[in-house]
């Protein structure tokens, strides 16, 4: 697990230990989404940087509640992005050129058929 998550995970853990934590498992959700809600609204640079952090720091609550390693949750996530954008790739110079509107549309596309493909190797 990368530092900052490790350090937010162990904040959480000692406070757990003294009471302060979530006792109710719906205001964790309730807290994820005042968050996002926070960052939306974040009105420059620097209180988007702190929201953002607020919204790190949550996350990795809640995984912590739903018994989730964060730092492996987001290697998983890393590796599955990387495979479907692998398969964009492929089929870069198919795209149309930087710039049209039409590539991101087509690279959406692919990106929709390298999630059917993972789960169609799922099933075999």
């Amino acid at each position: 697990m990368s530092e900052p998550l490790l350090e937010a995970l162990q904040l959480q853990l000692e406070a757990a230990a003294e009471g302060f934590d979530w006792t109710d498992p719906a205001g964790l959700w309730d807290k994820l989404a005042e968050e996002i809600g926070e960052l939306k609204q974040a009105p420059d640079a620097r209180n988007r940087e702190e929201e953002l952090g607020d919204l790190l720091f949550m996350v990795v609550n809640l995984s912590r509640h739903l018994g989730v390693d964060a730092g492996a949750a987001l290697t998983a996530a890393n590796a599955k992005f990387r495979r479907r954008y692998g398969h964009i790739q492929q089929h870069l110079s198919e795209l149309p050129p930087l710039g049209e509107p039409l590539r991101l549309q087509r690279m959406e596309e692919l990106w929709q058929e390298a999630k059917k493909l993972e789960q169609y190797k799922k099933t075999v």
